[in-house]
């Protein structure tokens, strides 16, 4: 999205450490950013949403993909640029989308 960032991020290790990670996540990504000569990325803190449930998972995921789809920025989520994970294809992302209902 031009103006924010959706995430969905899952601990692995029992001393993972939710706000750690985003603040290097913006650390990092500012500093990559800057370099480029561009003004300020991030906003002060952020909204995070925990998920309880295993099945709710997936319809997260999928709200997330079709983000852009929503908002007009592409016809599928295949063709945003900035969709990407470390857990699943492109192709299941783009599944994921048909299997839960449009919000």
């Amino acid at each position: 999205m031009p103006d924010h960032l959706h995430a969905l991020a899952e601990g692995t290790r029992d001393d993972s450490n939710f706000l750690k990670f985003v603040a290097m996540f913006k650390q990092r990504t500012a500093f990559s950013h800057a370099q480029g000569g561009r003004g300020r990325l991030w906003q002060e803190g952020f909204f995070e949403h925990v998920i309880r449930r295993a099945e709710d998972f997936e319809g997260v995921a999928a709200y997330i993909v079709a983000n852009p789809i929503r908002a007009g920025l592409c016809g599928s989520a295949i063709e945003y640029p900035y969709l990407g994970s470390g857990r699943y294809t492109l192709q299941q992302l783009g599944e994921a989308i048909q299997m839960v209902p449009c919000w």
